[in-house]
């Protein structure tokens, strides 16, 4: 797959997936600390919220649904409102499904991007901040309740693909706001998190 059609497919993932200029602080980001305030379950599930402001339009495109972070497996991230469908995000692949029709699969062995979002991505989700120092320049601040964390992108190609990126967060990531280059913003808000086998639906676990 060519490169000019990862664009898209990005935005897409964003918009169902599913991400602040950072910070000009000179001190170095805390992230031994806020790694060591993250929980690292083997199975998290919650509910997300997501709001994607277009540039040049008034209202923004909202968005609804769960998502499930399963070590060694992949991400599920499964939109209900407005329209269902679902993304899975594993190491090599991203898939996106419309009920059990695959719509789009991109394969990382044909495309390298594909592994590089997927990191990103999935460490977004599990908090691996450690990872994301590998491609953001990462400052952040950490108090009593939580922390914040503005990442920038090392390089201008992921710069121009993901753009700017701040979480807030405990325990578990709280939300994420994503804005990008083309002055698109995206807000993602979680919730309802759960840990444990019991954390994911029977469906979801097959999806995985």
């Amino acid at each position: 797959m060519k490169r000019t059609h990862l664009k898209p497919i990005l935005v897409r993932l964003l918009l169902a997936a599913s991400c602040a200029a950072a910070a000009n602080s000179q001190a170095a980001a805390p992230v031994a600390k806020i790694q060591a305030m993250l929980a690292k379950p083997e199975q998290l599930c919650g509910r997300f919220e997501q709001s994607k402001q277009l540039a040049g339009m008034k209202k923004p495109l909202l968005s609804s649904g769960r998502f499930c972070v399963v070590a060694g497996k992949g991400v599920l991230w499964r939109t209900l409102k407005p329209f269902p469908n679902t993304l899975r995000l594993k190491r090599d692949e991203i898939v996106h499904m419309q009920g059990e029709r695959v719509a789009m699969r991109l394969d990382a062995s044909q495309e390298p991007t594909v592994r590089m979002i997927n990191g990103v991505l999935f460490s977004l989700l599990a908090g691996d901040l450690g990872q994301l120092e590998t491609l953001f320049d990462v400052d952040g601040s950490v108090s009593e309740n939580g922390w914040k964390v503005a990442l920038k992108a090392k390089s201008a190609a992921l710069a121009r693909a993901i753009g700017a990126i701040s979480l807030d967060g405990a325990a578990y990531v709280r939300s994420i706001q994503m804005n990008e280059e083309s002055g698109d913003r995206t807000s993602i808000v979680f919730s309802d998190i759960k840990t444990g086998p019991a954390a994911l639906l029977p469906e979801e676990a097959a999806l995985l």
